[in-house]
């Protein structure tokens, strides 16, 4: 537990995110499984103490920062709500649960399900198979918008150990956003930090409008790390 507190993102203004506490990182890959999603592995980094991650999209060493923000112009303003996720969130109400949701999209398609999406799910929870595929398309969200409650309130949510995701998404032919498990506080660059969460997605596109969460931009812009 001491080591996660160590954990950190801190964000530079117009500048990279620099990572602390030795946080792994590894690259994951949706794949379509019929009208299913999940995510499975590429490659993996070596452990570091610190490292710093390119948050302009221009690095020609991503995912890590080459200095490009400082040659592009890169504007890094930070637009997203610090509210807390419970103050910001709409709570839908299913038959038998509950599904909160921020809208904070990053279109990972998580959410769908071959019997429908998780409001839909949701609706029809009375069916216990149903439930639990809501609770799978909620909790398998990796941009944290979706969270599902039983009607006691309860999440059966799992609690991830703290880690850093690539995101590659072939299917869109686009690389996508920086998945953050495990509550890694996030400091924003005027040092005040953001909730911390089981489950973030943060821009590395440098196009969101939600900065530093992704908004899905890279796939409009056809983002790759590639380049």
């Amino acid at each position: 537990m001491e080591d996660e507190k160590k954990c950190k993102i801190k964000i530079l203004k117009d500048g990279p995110y620099i990572v602390t506490g030795s946080v792994p990182l590894s690259e994951k890959i949706i794949i379509a499984k019929g009208k299913e999603y999940e995510f499975i592995s590429g490659c993996e980094f070596p452990l570091k103490e610190t490292y710093s991650l390119c948050r302009c999209g221009k690095s020609k060493n991503k995912p890590f920062c080459d200095g490009a923000h400082e040659h592009y112009d890169f504007d890094g303003t930070e637009t997203a709500s610090k509210e807390k996720y419970k103050d910001r969130a709409d709570l839908y109400e299913g038959s038998d649960m509950y599904v909160s949701d921020d809208g904070r999209c990053a279109y990972a398609r998580f959410c769908h399900r071959k019997e429908g999406n998780v409001w839909a799910l949701a609706e029809k929870s009375g069916d216990p198979h149903l439930r639990d595929e809501a609770i799978i398309a909620a909790n398998d969200c990796p941009s944290g918008r979706l969270v599902a409650y039983d009607k006691d309130g309860n999440t059966t949510e799992k609690q991830f150990e703290p880690a850093i995701e690539i995101i590659q998404d072939p299917e869109n032919e686009v690389s996508s956003g920086l998945y953050v498990k495990g509550g890694i506080p996030i400091e924003s660059c005027d040092g005040e930090e953001y909730e911390s969460r089981n489950r973030v997605m943060i821009c590395r596109c440098g196009e969101s409008r939600n900065k530093p969460f992704c908004d899905a931009t890279h796939v409009m812009v056809k983002f790759s790390d590639e380049k």
